[in-house]
C-alpha cells in the first residue's frame, strides 16, 4: 500500500508560485500513477495534472495548462507540482494520489490513496 503526504501550500498574490511536494511511501512501480486533484469551497473534486511512475507520459487539465508543471523525483519517491502564473481561480485544497498498478488519469475514484490535502490561497 502506497502513502502520500503533500505539502507545500499557503497563500501567494497573483501572478506568484508555488511548488507542491508530495512525498510517497511503500512500492511504487513502472506503472504506478501520481496525480494532483483539487477542491475549492462548493465544488467537486477536479483533476489538475497526472503521470506516470516511469516519467514517460504526464496530463494536465486544460485549465492548468501552460502554467502548471508535475514532475518527480524517484530518488526522493515524490512527486512535484509547480504552480506559476497563479490565479484566484487556482485557490483550493489541493491533494496528491496515487495509484499503485495504474489507473484512469483523471478519474479520483480510481487512486488508491490519497493524502490529508495543502490549502493554496491565491489572493487578488
Amino acid at each position: 500500500q502506497v502513502q502520500v503526504a503533500e505539502s507545500g501550500g499557503g497563500l501567494v498574490q497573483t501572478g506568484g508560485s508555488l511548488r507542491l511536494s508530495c512525498a510517497a511511501s511503500g512500492r511504487l512501480f513502472a506503472t504506478s500513477v501520481m496525480a494532483w486533484f483539487r477542491q475549492a469551497p462548493g465544488k467537486e473534486r477536479g483533476f489538475v495534472a497526472a503521470m506516470g511512475w516511469n516519467g514517460v507520459s504526464t496530463r494536465h487539465a486544460d485549465s492548468v495548462k501552460g502554467r502548471f508543471t508535475i514532475s518527480r523525483d524517484n530518488a526522493k519517491n515524490t512527486v512535484y507540482l509547480q504552480m506559476s502564473s497563479l490565479r484566484p481561480e487556482d485557490t483550493a485544497v489541493y491533494y496528491c494520489a496515487a495509484a499503485t498498478y495504474g489507473t484512469i488519469w483523471n478519474v479520483a475514484a480510481d487512486y488508491d490513496s490519497w493524502g490529508q490535502g495543502t490549502q493554496v490561497t491565491v489572493s487578488s
